[in-house]
């Protein structure tokens, strides 16, 4: 592996940097591990097929009543997974998650490189156009936007409870040759009483961007505005 070349290196910093270097090759093993486990995990129970509301880029609150979607007809073709992320915005959350939506910030500019693999949408409690309201003003154009507020989705999948409080969430689903839809793996931010809101971080790059600095995230969150 080359190394940066740097004169006069102090001894005490090379060999803490290749301490770090190992325990760097140590977790890219360690998450090819993991990836394997996921991707031979046997199929998952077969779900509802879940109706979304679907609607033009440009919708507002009083338009006229907008199109729906069944879950197995996200899948636009044989062979591909379908991934969902459940954002943080509707009931109980009256304010779009700034974090989500820094999230999916990201995922705007990349839908078109997952297309080439994967069917993707991102599913809100939030009304339609408010929804939509929502994606004008974060200029998303690339995303499937969908709104499960008058279904059971969000809820039976972990990421609202009874109240109607959110929570961000990734799902996979598989479609049977007879069409029927499986869960496949769904992961929530909180994964353990010591892994708080880490869990769903290798998703956005903001993360390990700071990661690589000597201050770390600190206590910085993201907002809807800077």
């Amino acid at each position: 592996m080359q190394q940066t070349r740097l004169s006069e290196e102090p001894a005490a910093y090379a060999d803490a940097r290749e301490e770090l270097r190992q325990a760097e090759i140590e977790l890219m093993r360690h998450r090819e591990r993991v990836s394997d486990l996921r991707r031979r995990m046997p199929p998952g129970p077969a779900v509802d097929d879940y109706v979304f509301e679907e609607g033009p880029a440009d919708l507002q609150a009083g338009d006229a009543p907008v199109s729906t979607v069944r879950m197995s007809e996200l899948f636009t073709r044989p062979g591909r997974d379908l991934v969902i992320y459940h954002f943080m915005y509707g009931k109980q959350q009256a304010q779009a998650c700034p974090m989500c939506t820094m999230w999916i910030d990201g995922f705007n500019g990349i839908a078109h490189h997952l297309a080439q693999n994967v069917d993707f949408a991102i599913v809100a409690a939030a009304d339609l156009p408010t929804l939509r309201a929502h994606a004008r003003s974060r200029q998303w154009t690339n995303l499937r936007l969908l709104s499960a507020g008058s279904s059971t989705f969000k809820y039976d999948l972990g990421s609202e409870d009874a109240e109607g409080n959110q929570d961000s969430t990734v799902s996979v689903f598989t479609r049977d040759d007879d069409g029927s839809v499986r869960h496949f793996y769904s992961v929530h931010p909180r994964m353990s009483d010591d892994i708080d809101q880490r869990g769903i971080d290798l998703l956005s790059p903001v993360w390990h961007l700071l990661d690589l600095t000597r201050q770390g995230r600190g206590s910085w969150f993201p907002t809807l505005s800077y």
